[in-house]
C-alpha cells in the first residue's frame, strides 16, 4: 500500500472544449510556445501590460500551448500562470501536446516514459527532483511513481487538465498546432488542435486566421491563413507575442530575449 494519498490526475484527452468570445476584446497578446521560460515570459508579460496600459477596455494574454517542459522552470512558471494579471487583463494558457504528455505520464508514468525525453526529464528536475542512479528517471521503476505523489500538487494537474483546446474570435482562431479553419468548433480534431500540422490550414480561402505556436520558427511567421510565433524560447533565448486589436490595422510584435 503506498504511502502517500494518491493524487487524482485529470485525464490526458479530455472532451474537446474551445473557447469563444462573443466580442473581440480591446486587445489580445497571444504569446508563443513558453517552454518552462520563466523570467522570458516575466519579462514579456510586463512588456505586454505596458503596451496595453495605452487601450482602455478589457485586455486578454493567450499562451497558445507547451507552456511547460525543455527548460528548467516548469513548476515555477505554472505557478506564475495561475496568478492574476493587472487589472484590466486576463489571461488564457491552451493546450499543446506537451501538457498532453505530461498529464499521461501523471497518469501513468511506467507506460509514457518517453515523455521524459522530450523535456519531462527537465520538468521533474523544477520540482526538486533527481533520478536515482545515472540510468535517468526511466530507470528508477515504482519509486518515480512516490516522487512524483510528493512533487507535483495538485493545483498543477487541476491547471493542467482544465486547459482548454482552443479560443475562437471573430476570424481569429488559437490553437497550439493546427485548426481546420473550414470547420466549426464542435467539429475540430484534437489531434490536430495539440500536434498539427498547422501547414494544413494553407489551403484555406475564407477570411479566418490560425494563430499557434508548436514549430519553432527563425522569425515570426506571417502567412494568409495563419501566424506562427514559436521561436524556440528554451533553445533560442528568444519569445514573441503579437498584439491583435479590432480595427485589425497593424500587429505589433514584442519580443523577450535573453
Amino acid at each position: 500500500m503506498s504511502w502517500f494519498k494518491r493524487r487524482k490526475t485529470p485525464p490526458a484527452q479530455t472532451p474537446l472544449r474551445i473557447l469563444r468570445l462573443a466580442k473581440m476584446p480591446t486587445a489580445i497578446y497571444a504569446v508563443g510556445d513558453i517552454h518552462g521560460q520563466l523570467d522570458l515570459y516575466q519579462d514579456l508579460e510586463a512588456k505586454i501590460v505596458a503596451d496595453g496600459a495605452a487601450f482602455a477596455g478589457p485586455k486578454l494574454v493567450i499562451c497558445l500551448g507547451d507552456v511547460i517542459d525543455r527548460g528548467g522552470q516548469t513548476a515555477q512558471l505554472l505557478d506564475e500562470l495561475q496568478k492574476p494579471m493587472p487589472a484590466g487583463f486576463q489571461r488564457v494558457v491552451l493546450r499543446g501536446n506537451h501538457e498532453v504528455m505530461m498529464l499521461k505520464f501523471l497518469e501513468d508514468n511506467a507506460a509514457n516514459t518517453n515523455w521524459l525525453d522530450f523535456g519531462g526529464s527537465e520538468t521533474l528536475a523544477s520540482y526538486g527532483l533527481s533520478p536515482d542512479g545515472e540510468s535517468g528517471f526511466a530507470a528508477d521503476g515504482s519509486n518515480l511513481g512516490y516522487k512524483l505523489e510528493m512533487a507535483v500538487p495538485q493545483t498543477h494537474r487541476d491547471f493542467l487538465g482544465n486547459l482548454p483546446y482552443g479560443l475562437e474570435v471573430g476570424d481569429l482562431r488559437f490553437a497550439h498546432a493546427g485548426y481546420e479553419l473550414d470547420k466549426p468548433a464542435n467539429e475540430q480534431d484534437i489531434e490536430r488542435l495539440t500536434w498539427g500540422p498547422p501547414a494544413a490550414s494553407d489551403a484555406h480561402s475564407g477570411p479566418e486566421t490560425l494563430v499557434h505556436g508548436h514549430l519553432v520558427v527563425p522569425e515570426v511567421e506571417i502567412r494568409q491563413t495563419r501566424i506562427n510565433l514559436d521561436l524556440g524560447a528554451y533553445k533560442t533565448g528568444r519569445l514573441a507575442a503579437m498584439r491583435f486589436r479590432p480595427d485589425d490595422s497593424d500587429r505589433p510584435i514584442l519580443i523577450s530575449e535573453r
